[in-house]
């Protein structure tokens, strides 16, 4: 089977926006959600700036019972759970009030590291010999499914629920095997996303390997420049996005709401080879992961008109460019549109590909290229291969017709995945 599946919901926490809404706003306009962090100050860290979403305790509280919020010190399970019911419920979907689960309903919902925060006081305890003061949601907060199994439990779902784990991929890739799963015929509705823990104990392995940027404490909203000859390093980001996949049967026959149809996707591994390391991409994979998913599509390389790419803000932006021309066999004012969102978030690791595709897809429906800040001074090699109108600064109106979205993580791990405006 080979069904077509399309996209009926999006949910998203973000440092930008909390809500389809704000966020939609913040990428429209160009809103930064990059923030000074005063703890990272106080812990010596070099950048002291980062992007985390501002979620009010009311808000919590509409997502949790007062039973779940007992302890939960899970920032990454917050964010999931937000963005996931929010999907959910922007599909017009409803959580199962019955006895039987829904057995055609699963979840892929990744995670890089979950729990970070309930782990550091859970050590606490069991050091100070207190292990029974560790509560009864110490292991669901930390364990690596956590996200996918309280999303279960609030939903009702009774088919695949599970988690992934790759890295800065992780989100991409989950689209891509709730995408296959639907396909395939082993389910009507997948709820697809990832979420990333915010805060030092995730942010500090970054900050000693000194990618991060230092020199924009003072100015955070500048600090993230994919693009840009003066990037200097990613600031790091948290967070959570949720897309519903589903049969296109299935939305029909309950009158969904269609935002765009996911045309197929691919992913692959560099192996670490040819250039490729745990934190480098061997830019062979990158364009074979391209071509791939292209040719899994169905489409022809000329047929992209948009490209949302993974784009750091490091050095590897100009060679993330490079591998999209050379995979797309396209340049100069051929080249399709592009646009960064880690220029008002940051870069969100595990969490980053859903919500990122969140962002790629809201533009078919607000049609629109959303722009992209801090890259007026666009990298030389990035200009001298692609047209600079193709960058936009600004949002612009326009009505994309292909989206391919890609993010590529450390481990040398690969995703890229096709959308398509909805046409039935």
């Amino acid at each position: 089977m080979n069904r077509r599946v399309v996209i009926t919901g999006l949910g998203v926490c973000a440092p930008n926006g909390v809500g389809l809404d704000a966020f939609t706003d913040s990428l429209r306009n160009g809103n930064s959600g990059i923030r000074f962090q005063p703890r990272l100050k106080e812990l010596d860290f070099g950048c002291q700036i980062a992007g985390e979403p501002l979620i009010k305790d009311n808000l919590v509280e509409q997502y949790f019972t007062p039973l779940q919020l007992r302890g939960l010190n899970a920032s990454g399970i917050v964010y999931g759970v937000i963005a996931g019911t929010d999907a959910w419920r922007d599909a017009g979907l409803k959580p199962l009030d019955k006895d039987q689960p829904d057995w055609q309903s699963g979840i892929i919902f990744g995670t890089g590291i979950l729990g970070v925060d309930k782990f550091r006081e859970s050590i606490h305890l069991v050091d100070d010999n207190k292990v029974r003061r560790l509560g009864s949601t110490a292991v669901l907060q930390t364990m690596a499914s956590g996200i996918s199994a309280y999303l279960a439990g609030i939903i009702g779902c009774g088919n695949q629920v599970t988690t992934n784990s790759s890295a800065c991929t992780t989100g991409t890739e989950a689209v891509i095997m709730a995408y296959d799963r639907i396909a395939s015929g082993k389910a009507e509705r997948m709820l697809a996303g990832s979420c990333s823990d915010s805060g030092p104990y995730v942010w500090g392995g970054f900050d000693a390997m000194r990618i991060l940027p230092r020199q924009y404490n003072d100015t955070p909203s500048e600090g993230s420049r994919p693009l840009s000859a003066s990037a200097a390093g990613f600031v790091p980001g948290s967070g959570a996005g949720a897309l519903v996949l589903e049969s296109l049967e299935s939305a029909k026959a309950r009158g969904a709401r269609i935002y765009a149809e996911v045309l197929g996707g691919s992913v692959n591994s560099g192996g670490q080879r040819s250039g490729g390391s745990m934190t480098a991409p061997n830019s062979e994979a990158v364009q074979r992961c391209i071509v791939q998913a292209v040719e899994q599509a169905g489409i022809q390389k000329n047929e992209v008109d948009v490209i949302n790419g993974h784009l750091t803000a490091t050095v590897k932006d100009p060679i993330e460019i490079k591998n999209w021309s050379l995979a797309l066999e396209r340049e100069g004012l051929d080249f399709p549109y592009v646009n960064a969102f880690k220029s008002l978030f940051g870069h969100c690791l595990a969490a980053a590909g859903s919500i990122e595709c969140v962002g790629a897809l809201l533009q078919f429906h607000n049609q629109c290229v959303f722009g992209n800040n801090n890259c007026e001074d666009l990298h030389p090699e990035i200009s001298n291969r692609v047209g600079p109108t193709k960058i936009p600064v600004k949002t612009m109106a326009y009505s994309p017709k292909i989206i391919a979205k890609a993010s590529f993580g450390f481990g040398d791990v690969n995703a890229c995945v096709i959308f398509r405006a909805f046409n039935d």
